[in-house]
């Protein structure tokens, strides 16, 4: 009986995250709502609580699929390009970020619209696709800074990630403080080949 009620309770966490992920798809992470969710879901209210402690933990297990989505474009973009550069598999992969931000912009900007901070309680397994998607940087980093120890890259991978993040967020939402969306390729490659070897 356990096992049927646990069973149950997975397959409803599923399904409220694939609703989920497609209403943010569609309209936005403003667009989740406990009713339309629950309606959608076939359940109560209630049971989305029973399985999530409030909305925001359905945004962040959603974001979590599309860190996931989103490494494995930027890991597809570095296959057989190994052979490059290190400044120019950032320019890669940067290209590669960008390509799948304006392919599914709402996504992408939910990664940054829920409210996580260092001094917050993120999930470990948050925390891990954070970290594979950074580890795709560090390596490149690595050999521009062979000087550097694994804080000091650490470091140098989110600024660099900051960097390009700024450049496309503000390319993509067309902000008059932001580069013109035909100059961001251009742009981001002239940063990364400026600041690294």
């Amino acid at each position: 009986m356990a096992k049927a009620a646990q069973d149950r309770r997975n397959a409803l966490r599923t399904t409220l995250i694939d609703l989920a992920e497609a209403e943010i798809e569609a309209n936005g992470i403003g667009a989740i709502k406990a009713r339309p969710l629950a309606q959608a879901a076939g359940c109560s209210v209630g049971a989305i609580y029973n399985v999530f402690g409030d909305l925001d933990d359905i945004v962040i297990a959603v974001n979590g699929r599309t860190f996931r989505k989103l490494g494995q474009f930027v890991a597809d973009a570095l296959a057989g390009k190994g052979s490059l550069p290190p400044t120019e598999r950032l320019v890669t992969m940067s290209y590669a970020y960008l390509d799948y931000a304006a392919a599914h912009p709402r996504l992408w900007r939910a990664l940054f619209d829920v409210q996580m901070s260092t001094d917050m309680d993120v999930p470990d397994w948050y925390m891990e696709e954070l970290g594979r998607l950074f580890s795709y940087i560090d390596g490149p980093v690595e050999e521009c800074f062979p000087e550097m120890d694994s804080t000091e890259v650490s470091l140098m991978t989110r600024a660099l990630f900051s960097s390009v993040h700024g450049i496309v967020l503000l390319g993509l939402e067309n902000r008059i403080s932001g580069v013109p969306r035909d100059q961001i390729r251009n742009m981001i490659a002239l940063m990364l080949r400026s600041a690294t070897c």
